[in-house]
């Protein structure tokens, strides 16, 4: 029997919770990256910081997201250890590229690859997400959204990468990071869409009811990891002292041509 899904039990607040995490983990990542052009001495922590924030919050986006979906009829469960991988695997692969742009540049070559490889990192977090769903039944996909979505995903990756190393304004990067909240939340709601679940069995709603509980605690960390990023970067000098020098100047990565001034 094929069920019904639900993705907006708790109406829109699901929706603009996952998108609220999605732009804060974005905005970190950017500003993460400004800090990083901008000393390079320092550069490997803070584009390591700024990994870590824009992997947590596509995570966090996926699984508040998660908080509201719901199956007819079956109680959902999540395999701890893979809902764990995926946080892993997403800052792994957000890491890579974002590292790869902080030191070769913003080559069409380096955007695209790094793009792939942050994409690929995103779709293999939604892919772990999603099999780590233990449920009654059998999850079943299609194909032709799968491979939109996936396609979607890279161009959202390389579009995030280029406005990391090339938009080093405090609005330029808030505008970008609102933009990038919208197309990371739309693709995850998107790739939703190829979902279908055969139920084989029917769970009662006490069962159901541990599933909130146990997302609770999986987002506690990576929240926090947010809050500590917002933290130290609220508080670094160039936050406090403000973007808008136009003498400064950010060395530019090896391979992007020219410094990159602040305006």
């Amino acid at each position: 029997m094929t069920a019904t899904l639900y993705n907006f039990n708790y109406g829109a607040v699901t929706p603009l919770a996952a998108y609220l995490m999605a732009t804060v983990g974005a905005a970190l990542g950017l500003r993460c990256t400004t800090r990083s052009l901008r000393r390079p001495h320092h550069r490997a922590r803070w584009l390591a910081l700024g990994s870590v924030s824009f992997g947590c919050g596509i995570w966090a986006m996926h699984f508040i997201a998660m908080v509201g979906f719901g199956v007819e009829g079956a109680a959902i469960r999540y395999d701890r250890d893979q809902t764990l991988l995926s946080l892993v695997v997403v800052i792994v692969c957000v890491a890579a590229g974002m590292f790869l742009v902080g030191y070769r540049g913003r080559s069409p070559v380096t955007l695209v690859s790094a793009g792939i490889i942050t994409g690929n990192g995103v779709v293999t977090m939604h892919g772990l997400g999603m099999n780590a769903i233990k449920v009654d039944g059998s999850l079943h996909y299609d194909g032709s959204v799968v491979i939109f979505s996936f396609v979607f995903t890279i161009v959202i990756a390389t579009a995030a990468l280029w406005a990391a190393v090339s938009l080093h304004t405090l609005w330029s990067s808030i505008t970008a990071s609102l933009i990038m909240g919208v197309a990371v939340t739309g693709m995850h709601y998107i790739g939703m869409t190829a979902l279908t679940i055969r139920l084989t069995g029917r769970t009662t709603i006490d069962e159901a009811t541990s599933n909130l509980g146990f997302l609770m605690v999986m987002l506690a960390g990576p929240l926090l990891v947010l809050l500590i990023a917002t933290t130290i970067i609220m508080f670094d000098p160039d936050m406090l002292i403000g973007d808008e020098d136009p003498d400064r100047e950010l060395p530019a990565p090896r391979g992007s041509g020219t410094a990159h001034p602040v305006r």
